[in-house]
């Protein structure tokens, strides 16, 4: 029941007693004052019933909003029955009728607080000296003006004390309200929140119940599709300047920025995203700020949130989820996706690392196989020559007296030129293991190339007539800074290697010219070409293209003793070819400062 409802029903209770008041002192009312006394009752009456009827309607809705005017009105309609009680009876002695005006204190001060008990007060102060000095007047009695001091006093202080505790209650009532209206929303924020790991955690399981990326991410779109529904979806790792597409579902996620394509962080959205570490909501990029989302404009979408893959306090990479409708995604959904950034972070991280070592077994697996047929190819090479060098020196031993000059001669010449052989094949070898370790020797100084070029095509010319080897070089060619005897040893392995792929009656053509701060060498043959599968395979160790033809004799650590040589100097060594269209070997080198 509220506070105007029982005002109203005391009102209504004190109108029998003002009756049986009234009935109890109707011999002692002087002339006129009975007259008055119900005059009073009537208006009392009627205030009561009035009230009453305007508070009914208030407690049904009727006059919400307006029961502070009501409560105002029914404390004036109070003070207005106080003063006419206190006239009417101020013919008693004693004048017990005048500790009403305490009630009517009290009820400014249930109703307005502090400040409305001491107002009416000192309303009460006033009317009380009045009243005694009508007493005075009309019917002689004395004034005690210490009667009046002391109720205004006790009305004052009423009016305070009760003023005062009203609005610490209603202080309290407010605060008690609050915090009931905060634990409710904390009941239901931690409900969403819950719901929100529930979701989440089933998503972090789909990606992480596989390390194979695409069943594992066919199964976290499954789940992410039913909690925060999207039109493209994709995951993207950063790797130093470049963002990596580890998975894309959704609109045009075969043709645009597919799996395995890489887009520039630098200038995107994603460098704001790893400065930052936070979450990034395009609500609406109708007017493109970022080069990637002229892509997504054409796609049709239209607003896209982005969380960071978080390990850490390090953002590795972005969840990127967009729609079609422009501020579709709601402070929830945007709250989830920062979640789920952070669960998916591992997963992936897990997933990338099982990646990383897998392809380290297989590159094991893959040296592995090269060293076996290293050892299988070394022992073939070792063994040809030394069954040479052997069976030549036996026969001279076993023979010198029989054999012709002539013979002897060739005998000894085939032992100079399989010595040869080996000692090209372990020198081969033991350049390798130094070029490895790091302790391989340059003496660098001004080398002059195109001197360097005529010596190497000279001494091929001399020593064979099966291949043509012509020689174009540009006019003098700037000095390069290096060390000459392994730029000879280069170039002599480039040139061999081309003479060897080469048939009979073809031509290798070694042309050099100088370019911008470089000197660039192109030795091209006519063989049988390598594939582009095998283009990377020949500059490994023990590497060897499969062309399809009878396997030419050599170590397969030529090229790369080569592509070494070609990069300690500052330079590149790079093949160009087609099966069937020979090759082109591009040696590029800085000139001398």
């Amino acid at each position: 029941m509220t506070l105007l409802r029982m005002l109203s029903l005391v009102r209504l209770a004190l109108v029998p007693l003002a009756f049986a008041q009234l009935l109890g002192k109707r011999s002692y009312f002087p002339a006129g004052y009975e007259a008055a006394a119900w005059a009073a009752l009537a208006f009392q009456l009627a205030l009561a019933l009035a009230l009453f009827s305007l508070v009914g309607r208030s407690l049904l809705g009727r006059w919400r909003g307006r029961r502070r005017t009501l409560a105002l009105a029914g404390l004036a309609a109070d003070v207005a029955v106080t003063i006419a009680l206190l006239f009417v009876y101020s013919f008693e002695p004693g004048q017990p009728l005048r500790a009403l005006l305490f009630l009517v204190v009290l009820e400014a001060a249930f109703v307005l607080g502090e400040r409305g008990g001491v107002t009416v007060a000192l309303i009460a102060v006033p009317i009380l000296a009045g009243a005694e000095a009508w007493r005075s007047t009309q019917f002689g009695y004395e004034v005690q003006v210490e009667s009046v001091v002391v109720r205004a006093g006790v009305a004052l202080v009423l009016g305070l004390v009760v003023g005062r505790l009203v609005r610490l209650q209603a202080e309290q009532e407010a605060l008690a309200l609050s915090r009931a209206e905060e634990a409710e929303r904390l009941r239901d924020q931690l409900g969403r929140r819950v719901d929100h790991l529930e979701a989440t955690n089933r998503c972090a399981r789909a990606l992480g119940s596989s390390l194979e990326l695409d069943a594992a991410f066919a199964g976290f779109i499954a789940e992410l599709q039913a909690l925060v529904p999207f039109h493209r979806a994709a995951i993207l790792l950063v790797d130093g300047d470049d963002a990596r597409v580890m998975a894309t579902s959704g609109v045009a996620a075969d043709c645009h920025l597919p799996r395995g394509s890489s887009m520039a962080v630098e200038g995107s959205v994603l460098e704001r995203l790893i400065e930052r570490s936070e979450t990034v909501h395009r609500e609406d990029f109708s007017e493109p700020s970022y080069p990637e989302e002229h892509g997504l404009l054409e796609l049709g979408l239209r607003t896209r949130v982005l969380a960071p893959l978080q390990l850490g306090a390090r953002s590795i990479g972005a969840l990127v989820l967009a729609r079609r409708e422009p501020r579709s995604f709601r402070p929830e959904e945007v709250e989830l996706m920062t979640l789920l950034g952070r669960l998916v972070a591992s997963a992936v991280q897990n997933i990338r690392t099982y990646d990383a070592k897998r392809e380290s077994v297989e590159e094991l697996r893959r040296l592995s196989a090269l060293r076996a047929d290293f050892v299988s190819l070394v022992s073939h090479e070792l063994r040809a020559p030394m069954a040479a060098v052997i069976g030549s020196a036996r026969t001279l031993q076993a023979r010198w007296e029989e054999l012709l000059p002539e013979q002897r001669n060739a005998f000894l010449g085939l032992i100079g030129d399989e010595t040869s052989r080996l000692a090209v094949l372990v020198g081969d070898v033991l350049d390798t293991s130094r070029i490895e370790a790091g302790t391989f020797p340059y003496t660098f100084d001004s080398v002059d190339l195109g001197a360097l070029l005529r010596e190497a095509i000279g001494a091929v010319q001399i020593g064979q007539e099966e291949v043509a080897v012509r020689m174009e070089i540009a006019g003098p060619l700037p000095a390069v800074w290096g060390d000459r005897d392994r730029l000879r040893q280069l170039v002599d392995n480039l040139i061999s290697n081309a003479l060897k792929f080469s048939r009979r009656g073809a031509e290798v053509t070694v042309g050099a010219y100088g370019r911008d701060r470089l000197v660039e060498v192109r030795i091209c043959d006519e063989g049988p070409g390598i594939p582009l599968d095998q283009q990377t395979l020949i500059f490994e160790k023990f590497g060897r293209a499969s062309s399809g033809e009878v396997a030419k004799p050599g170590s397969g650590l030529g090229l790369f003793i080569s592509r070494s040589f070609a990069e300690a100097h500052g330079g590149s060594l790079e093949v160009e070819s087609a099966p069937g269209e020979g090759a082109t070997f591009t040696l590029k080198l800085p000139v001398a400062a």
